[in-house]
């Protein structure tokens, strides 16, 4: 970058940082999730109104080609892996042995019925996607029904927290199934993003990247969590365990975000295995962990999501029966799948409800799948933005609809069968 370039690299990251940070501690106020207000803080910096405001201010902070651009977007991804990996060192893998009968069926149907039901309106009502088809009716609704069958696991953990359900059995048969729930919605998409690609660094065919992707799974959450647990383990017995923790965190989100950009398949999904090959429970009172967190929710995160506004018009995007569409098929989709589901593994009537309203939060996992979509052409910016407002929506009504629940006398605790 020239010096010109690298002034306005800073100023720009300095504005974006700030204005993310302000309109997180207000939706904070408000009772919302920190991501609510990042993503309001970029649409107004982005096009949206910003660029309706004033064209010639927003191209001159926010350029979309050039240096700055490019510096800006290496950025954003490196601070997109590095919240992936936040996102699988959360999961409890542990969790999935307690009540293993309502994680079961919670997991399966809380996957299914939304599942088919995006993919059962891309087959139903081609028409009603334009071109988003143009690859294929069944790739397209392969990608609509992961989309709104995915939940947001650190969203979800952090309205427990909030609503004093964490440490709950409730809880973890909440935290459990959607462990599972992101295991496989990120696998899919991972099948998704392969046979959209252009091609691998290595000029693979499709079936082999999946068949790789695959096997870095298993790996991961076999092996590679084993290898990663022996290793964290010897740095807390010989080795200085805050710094060298970070660092070899680093090394290793890097590492195998190349490799899975190595195979066909986006990066974060490398990330997010590593997050689940280090996850030790998702303890956050170590020294270690709790300074990664600081760093990714207070500078990685709040950058990733405000971002996210400056790459499209939210109002011209704007086609309002998609928006309906997406939001109730997703709603109905999960809130009545989930529900039924725990309620076969033997939960009751309204603690199932709890379920199903906490696994209908979307949140940051389905704002970065909509835009890692959107960056690999498989959707448009119609899909784009009713994907990110139905995160939205779903991220503020799960709250307030646990908390009612949860007045009426529920302490989270599952009764015996």
């Amino acid at each position: 970058m020239l010096p010109d370039d690298m002034v306005m690299f800073f100023v720009e990251i300095a504005v974006m940082l700030s204005v993310a940070l302000f309109f997180g501690q207000l939706a904070r106020r408000l009772h919302c999730p920190a991501i609510i207000g990042e993503l309001i803080g970029g649409i107004i910096l982005g096009p949206t109104v910003l660029g309706l405001i004033s064209p010639g201010a927003e191209s001159l902070l926010f350029p979309s080609s050039g240096a700055v651009f490019a510096g800006r977007d290496a950025l954003v991804q490196i601070c997109l892996l590095f919240f992936l990996f936040f996102a699988g060192l959360e999961m409890n893998l542990k969790m999935l042995k307690k009540s293993r009968s309502g994680i079961l069926w919670t997991s399966l149907l809380g996957i299914a019925i939304p599942f088919i039901l995006g993919y059962g309106i891309v087959v139903l009502f081609p028409g009603l996607w334009g071109d988003n088809t143009r690859s294929g009716v069944g790739n397209f609704a392969l990608f609509m029904g992961t989309a709104l069958s995915i939940s947001a696991l650190p969203v979800i953990a952090r309205i427990l927290i909030d609503l004093d359900l964490m440490k709950s059995e409730l809880a973890m048969l909440i935290m459990g199934s959607a462990t599972i729930n992101d295991l496989i919605g990120w696998s899919l998409f991972a099948l998704i993003l392969s046979n959209y690609a252009s091609g691998s660094v290595l000029n693979l065919p499709p079936y082999m990247t999946l068949m790789l992707a695959l096997l870095l799974l298993v790996f991961m959450v076999t092996i590679g969590r084993a290898i990663g647990q022996g290793v964290l383990g010897f740095i807390r017995s010989h080795i200085s365990w805050r710094g060298v923790f970070l660092g070899i965190t680093m090394v290793y989100v890097l590492l195998a975000s190349a490799l899975a950009e190595l195979i066909g398949v986006h990066a974060v999904f490398g990330a997010f295995l590593v997050g689940i090959a280090l996850s030790d429970g998702g303890d956050r009172r170590n020294e270690a962990v709790d300074s990664l967190y600081q760093f990714i929710m207070n500078f990685a995160a709040p950058l990733y999501f405000v971002s996210i506004g400056l790459q499209t018009d939210f109002l011209k995007a704007f086609d309002p029966l998609i928006v309906v569409v997406v939001l109730l098929v997703a709603c109905i989709g999960k809130i009545v799948g989930a529900t039924l589901g725990a309620r076969i593994g033997g939960i009751s009537p309204k603690q199932s409800v709890i379920v199903g309203f906490a696994m209908n939060t979307r949140g940051a996992m389905e704002v970065i799948l909509a835009t890692v979509a959107r960056n690999a052409g498989i959707i448009d910016d119609r899909i784009f933005v009713a994907l990110i407002i139905m995160a939205i929506v779903t991220s503020v009504i799960s709250g307030p609809a646990i908390g009612l629940l949860k007045k009426d006398g529920l302490n989270g605790e599952i009764p015996p069968a």
